[in-house]
């Protein structure tokens, strides 16, 4: 009995020295447990971040790639002009400069004769070519070779060749005769299909250089080709969708950091924002378009000079040869100004596309000139007159914008939480919460605030200690004790049984306070985090009445806007600057 005796307390030794064993084990399981998790929440959130990383670093090389391909074609681009049409550069700067030299006497007849002849031999296919064989014979009263080299300029583009004289015998003070050709040039135009060169006629009207009498005539043709076109309900259509594109290309920047706690926790902040940058076009649009009416057209000194701008402006239009390498330039060019976004740059390219046309209906042409003068170059005398012709379309594109951004004013506006917390080895999913800013905020806070009790005390509780399942090992632990170890010397079965159960305890006891401790901090947290959640309730409220105020501050200027636009007519009626001049050609002058 005494072996057996030894036997068992040995037994009981091991066993005991086992049960410490497996709580120490135990706890450091449970310890690398924690970290893992704590270490796989990091993993995480920093694979997260580094995928929004990566995608904003591919959408970075993307656009710097998209800048470097259009530098590389806008090389191209312009090196094939220049190489292509490089000569017509140099025609082009001898037109205007053979009329001025024949003003000031300084160059000879047989030197120009011979400086046109040659870009006649450099330049087969343009059409201002043999126009300057026709100025060098015009000024050596050589009339059949004048008529020939007319004859062949009228071939290649009897339109631009029509004003070109028109313009040159205006400015040789020869009025009547260059109304004459203005009037031949009007009758054979198309009003659907007019060419490039229109713009000059606008040019002219503005600036008053065909005198009152031309002034008058062209008046007249344009009013009656706009009230046909206007019978037209597609033709006006795409000039209002034009100027619609117009007005909402004013709109202002995206206001996020006006209204930040708004716009995290808004659904509907996209729309408000919208709405917002809308309702703040109407200033801009005012102060535009007001300080293009207002800007005072600075004149020549002399009509000449005024005509010799326009045309510059007639022998620097685009040839038809020209514009698919200039439309193809001009989205290059927009790629890079916005900076390697194709889709921005796309859309800027396609609002002056029509600019690169070959042909333009008579509104197109007028919309453009309102729009983009420089693209198809006419002055701010005539753009003033085209926006004021245009103020139909612009009035009526105004309203349709308004009453779209009015129409998309959220009737709720909504505001949710949700969130996720990492809380020791644990990670709390707050469900998602939505109300409504239709509510009264202390509803909404009180509303909230239950949902964080309801959703947040299930997950504190489910940090406790478990000690159930532990204490039923544990009884049927001593009982196995006492049933084994009690056949052969109850006491020393009580004995055992007592300090495993003492041991198992102590177990229970460390974890159990630590299960405690885990769960004070996490109703802490919880807690915390509930109260930040309450505070940016109140804050994205307070932001919502700070947006209505600034809602209502840009609208004010929407009747403001409307009363511009009204006005516009009147702006557009003041007097040409040359409408009553003379021309006194001079001494050198051809005849």
């Amino acid at each position: 009995m005494t072996d057996v005796d030894h036997v068992l307390r040995a037994q009981v030794r091991h066993i005991n020295d086992l049960v410490l064993r497996l709580g120490e084990h135990v706890t450091v399981v449970s310890g690398q447990v924690s970290a893992v998790d704590a270490r796989q929440a990091q993993t995480q959130d920093a694979l997260r971040r580094l995928r929004e990383d990566f995608l904003t670093f591919v959408q970075e090389t993307q656009r710097a790639n998209n800048v470097q391909r259009a530098e590389t074609r806008i090389g191209v681009i312009k090196d094939e002009l220049e190489h292509e049409f490089g000569h017509h550069k140099t025609v082009r700067r001898t037109a205007v400069g053979i009329l001025q030299a024949f003003d000031i006497g300084l160059v000879s007849e047989q030197t120009v004769r011979a400086i046109s002849e040659d870009l006649m031999l450099r330049t087969p296919r343009y059409w201002l070519a043999p126009v300057l064989v026709a100025l060098a014979s015009w000024a050596s009263d050589e009339e059949d070779l004048c008529g020939r080299a007319v004859g062949e300029a009228f071939r290649r583009s009897p339109g631009r060749t029509s004003l070109f004289f028109a313009l040159v015998l205006r400015r040789q003070g020869r009025t009547d005769v260059a109304v004459r050709w203005l009037r031949h040039f009007l009758n054979v135009q198309d009003p659907n299909r007019l060419g490039r060169e229109f713009a000059v006629i606008l040019e002219s009207a503005a600036q008053g250089a065909f005198g009152g009498a031309g002034k008058e005539l062209v008046r007249r043709r344009l009013t009656s080709w706009r009230g046909r076109m206007l019978t037209d309900g597609a033709a006006a259509g795409r000039q209002i969708g034009r100027w619609r594109a117009e007005v909402e290309s004013l709109r202002t920047p995206s206001a996020d950091a006006e209204f930040p706690r708004l716009a995290a926790l808004s659904p509907d902040w996209p729309a408000l924002d919208a709405v917002l940058s809308s309702a703040r076009a109407h200033e801009r649009l005012v102060e535009k378009y007001r300080t293009i009416m207002e800007r005072e057209p600075l004149p020549e000194d002399r009509i000449e000079d005024a005509v010799d701008d326009i045309l510059d402006r007639l022998v620097s239009t685009h040839d038809a040869d020209e514009l698919p390498l200039f439309r193809d330039l001009a989205l290059n060019e927009a790629i890079v100004a916005a900076g390697g976004d194709l889709a921005h740059a796309r859309s800027a390219a396609d609002r002056d596309a029509a600019a690169l046309e070959e042909t333009l209906d008579y509104l197109t042409l007028q919309t453009t000139s309102a729009l983009t003068p420089d693209s198809i170059g006419v002055s701010s005398a005539t753009q003033r007159m085209a926006v004021a012709a245009c103020r139909p379309f612009l009035s009526q594109a105004h309203d349709e914008f308004g009453l779209a951004y009015r129409g998309s004013i959220p009737a709720d506006v909504r505001v949710t939480f949700g969130s996720s917390h990492t809380i020791g080895a644990r990670t709390f999913d707050l469900p998602a919460w939505s109300g409504s800013f239709a509510r009264p905020l202390e509803e909404l806070q009180a509303d909230l605030g239950a949902h964080w009790d309801a959703h947040g005390r299930p997950f504190v509780q489910s940090l406790g200690y478990q000690w159930q399942g532990t204490a039923a090992a544990l009884a049927g632990t001593v009982l196995a004790i006492l049933f084994v170890a009690g056949r052969i010397d109850l006491g020393f079965a009580v004995v055992t049984a007592v300090v495993v159960g003492a041991v198992w305890g102590l177990v229970l006891r460390i974890r159990f306070r630590r299960a405690a401790q885990a769960q004070r901090l996490a109703r802490e947290h919880l807690e915390q985090a509930k109260q930040v959640s309450l505070r940016q309730l109140a804050e994205a409220a307070a932001e919502l009445t700070d947006w209505h105020t600034a809602f209502r501050s840009a609208e004010t200027f929407s009747s403001e806007a409307r009363k511009f636009i009204a006005g516009l007519s009147a702006a557009g009626q003041a007097p040409a600057p040359f409408d009553s001049r003379t021309v006194t050609p001079p001494s050198g002058a051809v005849r």
